[in-house]
């Protein structure tokens, strides 16, 4: 390695987006990307008209994007806001809200805000969303991670407490927790809102509602009892928009003012920034595939439930968490994922076990079918 780049970089790998292939073995033309929780639907094509229009008439492409993005924090606002029942959240004003690269940036940003120096560490409870802990490792922030309840993927609350209680030097200072979590798409139950409740202010509690748009789980209604709690959400899935990665964070004004401080500037493309303001004033039309999404889901589920070979979970997420019932290891699942890979269906191998995401109905119908002749041979 290099002698000027940092020593415990060589110890840390990237993050792979679709792990799985080689170079001599290539994805299959036009596979059925069901790897990435992505929406199996593009937008509309007026939709995509009216970008390229803006596109052309509207961006000047010599000009930086607008640093503050005004008008697109009042339009998260007021979404926000809208759905955020049972509980109302009113309170939900621009300044609560900056946007990101993806809602990784966001990580990194509040990593940095919270944990940078030695001043603090990250708790996660695994499996769950990687990026947390490979964000944080890439900055020099220890990770404190806690393992989870393996019938039903609840953390372990009691080990995860004793991590608080005992991790000193440096303290914990952030908790991740994706709501529903991924790759096991079950929510956080009341048990565990009660914990995140109960953690002192000193700690930030990161609630990570990339799925909101297919759980309706949220608890942007808390926020202003939370001073130390801070919600993610994505534009990446229900909206359709995972091509021009947008993410944004929901929290208390001095956390989104800190973090305006360390975000860089110029970080949402003016295109970006248009594709998301149309998204969200055409949301009643792109949001209308999620109820299909769902159910379509449900089918999924239930038709890979009667494989006597899977053990499958329920799912508050547009994606499907399984395992094997007979303990094959890790060797036996990247079999079956090189396998639908090579009949042309990615899917994610993570977690110990298989994440599926729900498809078109016709890419469903070809998860089973492939799935099924894997366990009939």
């Amino acid at each position: 390695m290099l002698p000027f780049i940092r020593s415990d970089l060589g110890e840390l790998s990237a993050y792979t987006p679709n792990p799985g292939g080689t170079p001599d073995e290539p994805a299959p033309i036009s596979p059925d990307r069901l790897d990435a929780n992505e929406s199996p639907y593009d937008l509309p094509d007026e939709l995509k008209q009216k970008q390229a229009w803006t596109y052309l008439q509207e961006i000047e492409s010599n000009r930086y994007p607008d640093g503050t993005y005004t008008a697109l924090k009042q339009a998260i606002a007021e979404y926000v806001c809208e759905s955020a029942a049972p509980e109302p959240a009113d309170n939900i004003t621009p300044d609560r809200i900056t946007a990101g690269n993806g809602s990784d940036e966001l990580i990194r940003s509040l990593i940095i805000a919270t944990c940078l120096r030695g001043e603090g560490s990250v708790l996660v409870a695994n499996p769950t969303f990687s990026m947390y802990a490979i964000l944080a490792e890439t900055l020099g922030v220890p990770v404190v991670p806690v393992g989870r309840n393996p019938t039903n993927f609840e953390i372990d609350l009691a080990a995860a407490q004793l991590a608080i209680e005992k991790t000193q030097n440096p303290p914990v200072r952030a908790v991740f927790v994706v709501h529903p979590n991924s790759p096991t798409a079950n929510a956080l139950t009341p048990a565990e809102l009660d914990w995140l409740r109960s953690l002192p202010p000193q700690i930030l509690a990161v609630i990570d509602e990339a799925y909101f748009e297919f759980s309706r789980n949220t608890v942007a209604g808390e926020l202003h009892r939370h001073p130390n709690w801070v919600i993610l959400r994505t534009f990446s899935k229900g909206f359709r928009l995972a091509a021009h990665r947008i993410g944004y964070a929901i929290g208390n004004p001095e956390l989104i003012a800190a973090l305006e401080k360390i975000r860089l500037p110029y970080n949402l493309p003016s295109f970006t920034q248009a594709a998301a303001l149309s998204a969200l004033r055409h949301r009643q039309q792109l949001l209308a595939s999620v109820p299909e999404i769902i159910a379509e889901r449900d089918k999924l589920r239930d038709a890979l439930a009667q494989m006597p070979a899977l053990q499958v979970w329920p799912s508050d997420a547009n994606f499907i968490y399984l395992r094997l019932k007979d303990a094959g290891g890790a060797d036996a699942l990247a079999n079956i994922t090189q396998q639908l890979r090579a009949g042309g269906t990615l899917v994610r191998h993570t977690g110990g076990g298989l994440r599926i995401t729900v498809g078109t109905p016709d890419e469903n119908a070809r998860t089973i079918q492939r799935l099924q002749l894997l366990f009939s041979r």
